[in-house]
């Protein structure tokens, strides 16, 4: 666990307040900061175990990170040196600095094009940290986008930000097909959420935080579970998991965050169709949803390698927690809730 080394709560501090200060920057200098005291807080929780595999995830995610935060100063400075002003939107040339300073943000959180680097982090990492990586340190540089996309984009760059967007959910459905370690699965996963959240924030700020906000507290439910029954491949879910109540509670986190109907994943994916019917850009949920099939594929794949373990192996520990209880019940029948509360508001 993080908490067994002493000097963990303050790295985990000092990462909390990271991407808070970052988030809540009004310059770009306070942002990088920001970004750079989540970074030196999270590089040591990577590595706590001293294991060949943290050390070498550790130096690829810091390399990717510098990377990131040299791109958005290039883009900040550049911009300064172009108009002697720090606003990028006052300018005619402020339309390399907004690329730029994107993609920076698209190779910090492992978005198309710059998702390469996630699935090899992801492989050599505990379930605690991949949980950490996949929601927490997101939320900075998704939030920093979501603030750029609410300027008045040009049409040309709506379109390059929505074949991002798709490719990513596209490459998430792809690269996830031919996986069998649950770890570099999940990450591909997380690739094709990212393509959703994007194309959220290009139509409504509040369609994307609910869609991040549903994603995180069902990652949450799911890494507990895998870090409980320390699955690592799909081949050895039937030897790994230690009862029943824990293969099927992942097996309900799995198909909720795939998406599938009427789970809590699914209300995230609705909601983000519903916001962008009324776009001129509405074919590109043709591209997301082929994804997202893709994804939910190797999903019930998971999941039905979960099922045989079911009716193959009992054991007679199969008292279910207060906390597993209310993840089964959030992921099952969020969703629905979520709809009936929505229906009574309208109505």
């Amino acid at each position: 666990m993080l908490s067994t080394l002493p000097f963990n709560l303050g790295f985990i501090l000092m990462m909390l307040f990271g991407t808070l200060f970052s988030i809540s920057s009004s310059h770009w200098l306070g942002i990088w900061v920001g970004l750079e005291m989540n970074l030196i807080g999270f590089i040591p929780l990577l590595i706590y175990q001293k294991t060949t595999s943290e050390s070498e995830s550790a130096v690829k995610y810091f390399i990717i990170q510098a990377m990131g935060s040299s791109l958005l100063m290039f883009a900040s400075l550049n911009t300064y040196n172009m108009s002697f002003t720090w606003e990028m939107f006052n300018q005619q040339t402020w339309m390399l600095s907004f690329l730029v300073i994107i993609m920076a943000l698209m190779l910090k959180t492992g978005m198309f094009p710059f998702y390469f680097w996630l699935p090899g982090v992801m492989a050599g990492l505990p379930w605690m940290s991949c949980l950490i990586l996949t929601t927490w340190q997101k939320i900075a540089p998704l939030f920093l986008m979501t603030s750029l996309m609410e300027s008045n984009l040009i049409y040309q760059i709506l379109l390059i930000m929505c074949f991002f967007s798709v490719s990513s959910s596209l490459i998430g459905g792809i690269g996830g097909l031919n996986q069998t370690q649950v770890r570099a699965l999940i990450a591909y996963s997380s690739i094709g959420h990212l393509g959703w959240i994007m194309f959220a924030m290009l139509h409504s700020s509040w369609s994307m935080k609910i869609y991040l906000s549903i994603y995180i507290l069902i990652s949450l439910s799911l890494f507990v579970n895998l870090w409980y029954s320390n699955l690592v491949l799909i081949k050895n879910s039937i030897t790994t998991h230690k009862n029943m109540t824990s293969m099927g509670s992942t097996l309900i986190m799995l198909l909720s965050l795939g998406g599938l109907p009427p789970m809590l994943g699914f209300i995230s994916k609705w909601l983000v169709i519903t916001a962008a019917t009324a776009s001129p850009l509405w074919m590109i949920l043709f591209g997301l949803i082929i994804g997202s099939v893709m994804s939910l594929f190797y999903y019930l794949s998971l999941s039905y390698s979960l099922f045989l373990s079911i009716s193959k192996k009992t054991t007679n520990n199969q008292k279910m927690s207060l906390l597993t209880t209310l993840m089964v019940f959030m992921n099952c029948f969020g969703g629905v809730l979520m709809v009936l509360i929505n229906t009574l508001i309208m109505y």
